[in-house]
């Protein structure tokens, strides 16, 4: 087929959303790389890192605040805790829960990453110029009906 242009990128929204997301994990990958997380590691972490979370979430919890399923969720507490980056201890409340808790280690690790995440975050969002906020509030209307 030579003698033909590039493929052209159909206007299709699904399929450019499904092509900025790819773009934006390779851009979150690599700001995580130095500290060997993933972006989903990251995020759980994250939100143990909340104010509100230092007594400790139950991966319930931690699976509703991150927007992460429940399944990967207990996959990745599992991971996270055996590289002591968090612990999981028995619930006062509830004696079946468990309630999961940064480590100091854990707690280094997010304060290091953040800024690093969030320079990633800036610079591929940057490409949309004076339309972050549109694209923000778009985004947003798409998650709140899902």
């Amino acid at each position: 087929m030579s003698g033909q242009g590039p493929a052209v990128t159909p206007a299709i929204p699904g399929f450019l959303m499904w092509r900025a997301t790819n773009a934006w994990q390779r851009a979150q990958r690599s700001a995580l790389e130095a500290f060997g997380l993933t972006h989903v590691q990251y995020a759980l972490l994250s939100t143990l890192a909340s104010d509100d979370a230092k007594k400790g979430l139950s991966q319930a919890e931690i699976s509703a605040r991150s927007g992460v399923d429940p399944m990967t969720t207990s996959q990745v507490v599992r991971i996270l805790e055996g590289r002591d980056l968090l612990s999981r201890t028995a619930s006062p409340d509830d004696k079946r829960a468990q309630r999961v808790t940064l480590s100091s280690a854990g707690r280094s690790t997010v304060r290091k990453a953040q800024p690093k995440v969030e320079k990633a975050d800036a610079e591929f969002f940057s490409g949309a110029g004076k339309h972050v906020a549109g694209l923000t509030a778009a985004l947003n209307a798409l998650t709140n009906n899902s």
